[in-house]
């Protein structure tokens, strides 16, 4: 596997753990929708959650979430839209992004919640 695959792996399970430590329950991961992917659905206060993780290990290139395209905000928006119809769920839905910062010398984990908006 890449070593850029296995990284994004590893911010995953870091998000993923965040969301737990925080009291999310993650609903599913990995969701397929056409050609969109989102990477951990989850359930806080009433609202499913939408999140999208970018982890890099560097922020030479700038911070992970300024990486989450426009293309990629409304694929997200088709696949959450279609996880909800599918699992006919009642709730308010949130988009989120947890970027993770990952190598050798830190760990950091950053939660944007709503970070983009239903257009």
């Amino acid at each position: 596997m890449a070593q850029h695959n296995e990284l994004g792996k590893i911010g995953e399970q870091l998000a993923v753990d965040y969301l737990l430590s925080k009291d999310y329950e993650i609903i599913a991961r990995n969701y397929m929708f056409q050609k969109a992917e989102i990477d951990i659905i989850a359930k806080h206060n009433n609202l499913m959650i939408c999140v999208e993780v970018k982890t890099r290990n560097s922020e030479f290139f700038g911070d992970p979430q300024e990486f989450v395209t426009k293309g990629k905000i409304k694929n997200l928006v088709k696949a959450m839209d279609a996880f909800v119809i599918e699992n006919d769920i009642p709730l308010e839905t949130r988009f989120d992004i947890i970027a993770v910062l990952k190598n050798k010398k830190m760990e950091q984990v950053t939660h944007y919640e709503n970070a983009f908006y239903h257009f």
